[in-house]
């Protein structure tokens, strides 16, 4: 064999071994020595969840790591857009805030595929812990559900003809927060669950669900339960409109315990609210060091969170979010 001939023949083995090697290295993790979370957030539409990546963002920082986060835009299909895009990224671990219950299989497959442990925060998504992901981080939505509830038999003397205003469709801490509430007062046969309807956890639609109701049903309504703070803020506007006093005629609770929900129970328009802790940063990291450990980690790691009325409100409105 002539030497060109033989040089042509050692850069074409050269070139198909680089090709060979290329396909392998899209699944392995980055060697730049950066430990990289990935976070996949359903939404940044309400305080709460701009909380709660806040909270993750500082500690990512706090610890020297970096974060990566996406915004599925309260969309499903997006979020499992967003969950694949993370993987692609080789992120070492992804921090998932499930929009729904059902429709993220894809992603955790995806995630399972690619050796990349996943962690549930303040939602459940269907799946077998330890196997389609590694834990859940989150508050007990059945019993925040169960405390609106029972403040409210409390509030109204067992008397009340409700309106519930629920979350995402889907998600479990919609199914969750209702079933709490329910267990409660379907042991007072006064409290009447007069209409139950989405307000998707927003302030604005929380508002014209609320007004449509009021037209309807009018001075039967007594109180009202809505699944978060930004709910209940819009509910309270609906009510002012419709000629009612919001915490006089209309008692009203909620769930979250953010500072405008405070400064409402202040001024004495809302009832209570449950807190649901947002600031996930502190417990999503010590699992994630669990991880990185091999340490056993729990199925289920729950936060406790406070009840706010208008006994304890104003001393912790300045802290809250």
């Amino acid at each position: 064999m002539s030497l060109p001939h033989r040089r042509s023949t050692r850069l074409l083995t050269g070139i198909l071994a680089v090709l060979a090697v290329l396909p392998m290295a899209g699944c392995q993790r980055k060697d730049d020595g950066k430990f990289t979370v990935g976070f996949s957030q359903m939404g940044h539409d309400n305080p709460w969840r701009m909380a709660q990546t806040a909270s993750l963002r500082d500690e990512a920082k706090k610890r020297g790591m970096e974060i990566v986060v996406t915004d599925a835009q309260d969309q499903t299909a997006k979020q499992v857009a967003d969950v694949e895009d993370l993987i692609a990224r080789r992120v070492d671990v992804i921090l998932l805030a499930p929009r729904e219950f059902e429709g993220l299989a894809p992603a955790l497959q995806a995630a399972r595929d690619a050796n990349i442990p996943v962690i549930l925060v303040d939602r459940e998504a269907e799946g077998t812990p330890g196997e389609d992901f590694v834990t859940f981080l989150g508050s007990n939505f059945v019993e925040q559900g169960r405390r609106a509830a029972e403040w409210l038999v409390k509030e109204t003397g067992g008397t009340a003809g409700i309106v519930e205003l629920t979350g995402t469709p889907g998600s479990s801490v919609a199914a969750d927060r209702a079933k709490g509430f329910r267990e409660v007062i379907a042991k007072h046969p006064g409290m009447k669950l007069l209409a139950s309807q989405t307000g998707e956890f927003s302030r604005a639609n929380g508002q014209r669900v609320m007004q449509n109701i009021a037209q309807s049903l009018g001075p039967q309504i007594t109180a009202v339960y809505a699944h978060n703070d930004e709910m209940a803020l819009g509910a309270i506007q609906a009510l002012r409109a419709a000629g009612r006093t919001p915490g006089t005629d209309v008692k009203i609770v909620s769930i979250d315990g953010q500072r405008a929900a405070l400064e409402a129970i202040q001024r004495g328009e809302l009832g209570a609210t449950v807190e649901s802790n947002p600031r996930f940063g502190p417990i999503a990291f010590e699992t994630i060091e669990q991880i990185r450990k091999g340490e056993q980690v729990p199925t289920k790691k729950l936060i406790s969170d406070r009840f706010f009325d208008r006994n304890n409100a104003a001393q912790f409105v300045a802290e809250a979010y």
